[in-house]
């Protein structure tokens, strides 16, 4: 067992694990016989300090029931051992036994050991000595012993870290032990050697004061010979110095980079070459200044202004030149051989190679020497840890602009009415540190509003110099201008023609858009990788500045309209490749969702756009982009240019598009299409608006097209059609034809391996086995659609509600429930309405069937307006038809009464037979009941009819009502009362069902419990 009082009491079992031990007394009472380590304590004593003043009646009774209880919370009795003496803690292992032990240990060794002793030591802290019994008289003592140990480490490990050259820390320590004679020394010691005179004298003057007023004595011999030794700047007071140049003095807080300097830090600790990399503004100079700059020996190397490293270096060590026959590099070896000194190489990118090979040769030859170098570009040295500088993220970038923004205009304040267009800026200036900075001197002026507006024109915004830092940082221009001298012709080929990218692209994008006669794409990308122009593959991307900057050049070379065409083209020919009827369907729309952007860049190409158009028409409906696809179709067809059967294909996605939405499309020149072109406008046309219009025209299309398909040998459109054909076959009642057809999509749709095709005949297969009651079947079909959907990120809110309706069927409430709800929050996040719509009305569904009568008519009312809005007549008989069953349900017959009836024209406006016989059934209940009786036969006869009598899971509503005619009437009456109704079957029939002339129905599917399948969601932006 082991016993932790460095903190709040802790034990810990054999394997690690926490101990737990129960009462506050009984930790009172382990923390006792902690305090005596391993002491026997008298039970009078224990009970004194455990009670104080206010024992038990039994005192020592009472103690020894807590320690039965520590017994058991230790694992036994021989935890706890009872001597003559008293009480002890038998075989404890305590942490503050090691820490003391491990400090004992430090007295001794090398500085390095006795470095990593006290921090073993210091670590086993975790707050407090006894922190949770620190209140405790008992405790006193013990605690403050530990916490004086605790202090002298603190003090031993700051001696030895300075003894290192390591910097040290120890202002806080100093504020809460201000008379502490060691410590004020190490500190004041600390305070010189990070260049800080002035604070150590300070410092000195501060304590003499202070023991003068609260002690009446004066500094102490040592304390007093250290800061005359300050004063005289002694060169023992630290390690032997190269002299030569020191790291400038910040004079700006460093914001946003916390993070990124512990972990540089951390690299120089574990090894000795590290190279920040990244774009010219992205802040290296500055995270390598903060890193150094707490450390010890430490010499700036500035190489932007220079050609020959070597001198730069010799220069800055302030290395001399004594005559002597040893070259300029051999004096550099010399001067640093026994030397501890960190160089600080800043901007190598321009003399790379020299810099390269210097650093080599030094660090090979000096073993106390570490490099910490600033380039756009690797240095490529063996041992080099290369860490590219990120810009910063949002958050830090906003933090850093208004620090700056609130410098320039004191009058600036981020607050939340400025805030999201600080993070504008933040982003379109790709969190460039530099940028910002150059941004924020622009507010007093510009406002942050207009700044943001204006930063299309960047570089003429943010042209105005910073006084005092190098030409190449004054303006955000010369940044860039810095890193493009550098370049060789073919990267600057490369470099701006990658610009005409879009959100970047991918290696085949980059050789094809950026080639030239003698220039390797792929060997120049790479070396614009390594120079921070570009980020790594697979995706190529430029930050927004460079990319400007690159679109500038390219309009310099005169190349800017060729490669747009070139871009066009590209991107063109990928989507007329991509497959989206195939196997490889998924990958194929996530490669088009990553390419967005170009492809949107390049419908700008009116010499591409109607082609574009027709290539990417399948994968827009897919991912539900109506809208997108409409505006750009209609751009494409309003150039005027492209071949007739391009722009009839045009016309036919355009009419799609509309007619999913519900509105109404223009015609479609059918005499400009090809045979393939005909066929797939017959079905897509069909399909988009199958549930709606001209029933009998549908049937005449979808035929068309499926004889068409068949000949032309497409597969695709084949098992396209047959889905269609099956969903049709609904409205005539003929589940044989569903099913059949039904089948037979599904199978071809695997055949070609497309997931959406196969989810597709999933639901419609999934609807059949609804109707026949076959709910398990249903639930395995739908089921699996929306897993098919859901694998390529195709809108499940309508798939999620089918699912819950089947549930609903099923009985089982709570996953209905389930279901539906997340398909109406999802359907609420995608703007889908008639999805929501969906789920509402199956969560009203279900609320009413478990007597929820007031929730179920909430949800379902406010939905009475909107589908009255859309004439959705399926989905109002519905509606009206469950408000009516819920107005028969609480007693109020004349509401139940309207509802029905109006449900019941709906149900006749409709055309579905089905919805006619729920309609009848909701007016049986409103009804005396040999009127019942007749409407409960006729609505039988009707669903008998078409193949879809009601299974047994939907006959709650018809069977309560036949029980109260039944009643009434006697079994004879009843029995005569239903017949008649049956034979009154042709008077309720929709006309269409009749065959009457003259009627177009809606044709509007309907599940078992008589809901509309709603249309496509509304174009999405």
């Amino acid at each position: 067992m082991r016993f932790g009082v460095l903190g709040p009491l802790a034990v810990w079992a054999d394997d690690g694990s926490p101990v737990r031990v129960p009462e506050a007394k009984v930790r009172a009472l382990l923390v006792d016989l902690l305090v005596h380590e391993g002491r026997p304590v008298p039970m009078d004593r224990l009970i004194d300090d455990l009670w104080g003043g206010r024992p038990s009646s039994n005192p020592a009774g009472t103690l020894q029931a807590r320690v039965s209880q520590l017994r058991r919370a230790l694992g036994g009795p021989e935890t706890v051992v009872r001597e003559p003496a008293g009480y002890r803690l038998a075989g404890a292992e305590v942490d503050a036994e090691e820490f003391t032990a491990l400090v004992a240990r430090a007295r001794e060794g090398t500085p390095e050991a006795r470095a990593g002793l006290l921090a073993d030591a210091l670590a086993l802290w975790r707050g407090s000595a006894y922190a949770d019994h620190a209140d405790a008289p008992f405790v006193a003592a013990a605690a403050a012993r530990l916490e004086e140990a605790r202090l002298a480490a603190l003090e031993d490990q700051a001696e030895v870290r300075l003894a290192l050259g390591e910097p040290v820390e120890l202002g806080t320590l100093v504020l809460r032990h201000p008379l502490r004679e060691r410590l004020r020394g190490l500190h004041m010691r600390a305070l010189y050697r990070g260049g800080r005179q002035s604070e150590a004298l300070e410092n000195y003057a501060e304590v003499r004061e202070r023991l003068a007023d609260e002690l009446g004595v004066d500094p102490g011999r040592e304390l007093a010979a250290l800061y005359e030794a300050i004063l005289r700047q002694d060169p023992s007071l630290d390690p032997a110095r190269v002299p030569g140049v020191r790291l400038p003095l910040p004079l700006t807080e460093l914001i946003g980079r916390e993070d990124a300097v512990a972990e540089v830090r951390a690299l120089l600790d574990a090894g000795r070459l590290v190279t920040l990399t990244g774009p010219g503004g992205v802040g290296k100079t500055r995270l390598a200044m903060e890193t150094a700059g707490r450390l010890e020996d430490v010499r700036l190397v500035e190489l932007a202004a220079t050609t020959d490293p070597v001198q730069a270096v010799i220069e800055a060590l302030g290395v001399r030149d004594d005559g002597a026959s040893a070259g300029p590099v051999e004096r550099l070896v010399t001067a640093l051989r026994d030397k501890r000194l960190l160089l600080v190489m800043d901007n190598c990118e321009h003399v790379i190679d020299g810099t390269a090979g210097l650093v080599s040769t030094l660090l090979r030859a000096a073993g106390g020497l570490r490099v910490l170098a600033t380039s756009r570009e690797p240095l490529a040295v063996q041992g080099e840890r290369v860490w590219p500088v990120p810009p910063l993220e949002i958050e830090q970038g906003v933090r850093l602009f208004a620090a700056r923004a609130v410098a320039a205009d004191p009058g600036f304040a981020l607050d939340d009415g400025n805030a999201a267009t600080v993070a504008t800026i933040v982003e379109r200036l790709d969190g460039l540190p530099l940028a910002l900075e150059l941004a924020a001197t622009r507010v007093r002026a510009l406002g942050v509003r207009e700044l943001a507006a204006r930063l299309d024109d960047r570089f003429r915004v943010l042209g105005a110099g910073r006084r005092g830092a190098p030409g190449r940082q004054q303006t955000l221009r010369a940044v860039i201008d810095w890193s493009w001298e550098l370049l060789s012709e073919p990267e600057r080929v490369v470099l701006r023609r990658l610009a005409v990218h879009a959100d970047g692209c991918l290696l085949e994008a980059a050789e094809r858009v950026c080639a030239q006669p003698g220039v390797d794409v792929l060997g120049t990308l790479a070396q614009l990788v390594d120079r921070s122009l570009v980020s790594p593959g697979p995706r190529y991307r430029l930050l927004e500045t460079v990319r400007a900057y690159g679109l500038e050049r390219l309009a310099e070379a005169g190349e800017a309209l060729e490669l747009r065409e070139r871009h066009a083209a590209y991107y063109t020919e990928l989507a007329e490749r991509a497959e989206l009827r195939e196997s490889g369907q998924g990958e194929w729309l996530r490669r088009l969702d990553a390419e967005g952007a170009n492809l949107r860049l390049a419908l700008e190409s009116e010499s591409h756009a109607l082609r574009l158009v027709n290539a990417l028409g399948w994968y827009w409906f897919l991912r539900g982009r109506r809208g997108e696809a409409s505006r750009a179709i209609a751009r494409a067809l309003s150039s005027g240019g492209g071949e007739a059967g391009e722009r009839a294909l045009a016309a036919v996605w355009q009419a799609g598009m509309t007619l999913s939405t519900g509105d109404t499309a223009d015609t479609v020149p059918y005499e400009e299409l090809d045979r393939a072109g005909a066929a797939f406008a017959d079905w897509f046309l069909s399909y988009v608006r199958w549930a709606y219009g001209d029933h009998p025209a549908h049937e005449v299309r979808v035929e068309r097209a499926l004889a068409a398909f068949e000949e032309l040998g497409d597969r695709w459109g084949t098992a396209a059609a047959l889905d269609v054909r099956a969903k049709l076959a609904i409205v005539r009642g003929d589940l044989t034809a569903m099913q059949a057809n039904g089948e037979r999509s599904l199978a071809i749709f695997q055949e070609v391996g497309d997931g959406w095709g196969q989810s597709e005949a999933m639901e419609t297969l999934g609807l059949l086995a609804e109707i026949r009651g076959e709910y398990a079947e249903s639930a395995r079909r739908r089921e699996r659609g929306l897993e098919l959907a859901e694998e390529l990120g195709l809108e499940s809110a309508f798939r999620l509600s089918v699912l819950g309706r089947t549930a609903l069927l099923r009985g089982d409430y709570a996953l209905a429930d389930d279901y539906h709800e997340r398909a109406r929050k999802l359907a609420v996040e995608q703007s889908y309405k008639s999805a929501e719509e969906h789920a509402a009305l199956g969560l009203g569904l279900s609320a009413r069937r478990q007597g929820r009568l007031e929730e179920a008519e909430t949800l379902l009312r406010p939905w009475l307006a909107w589908l009255r809005q859309v004439d959705g007549q399926p989905g109002l008989a519905l509606i009206l038809a469950e408000l009516g069953f819920a107005a028969e349900q609480r007693g109020d017959t004349a509401a139940a009464l309207a509802l029905h009836r109006e449900g019941y024209a709906c149900a006749r406006a409709s055309g579905d037979p089905r919805a006619v016989a729920l309609a009848l059934e909701g007016l049986a209940g409103a009804l005396p009941a040999r009127d019942a009786a007749r409407f409960l036969g006729t609505a039988a006869a009707i669903r008998e009819s078409v193949g879809a009598p009601l299974p047994p899971a939907e006959r709650g509503d018809v069977e309560r009502i036949a029980a109260r005619a039944l009643a009434e009437l006697g079994e004879h009456a009843y029995a005569e009362a239903r017949d008649s109704g049956q034979r009154e079957l042709r008077t309720h029939l929709p006309r269409a069902f009749r065959g009457g002339p003259g009627h177009q129905p809606a044709a509007q599917r309907l599940d078992p419990l008589g809901h509309a399948d709603q249309p496509e969601p509304p174009a999405q932006s």
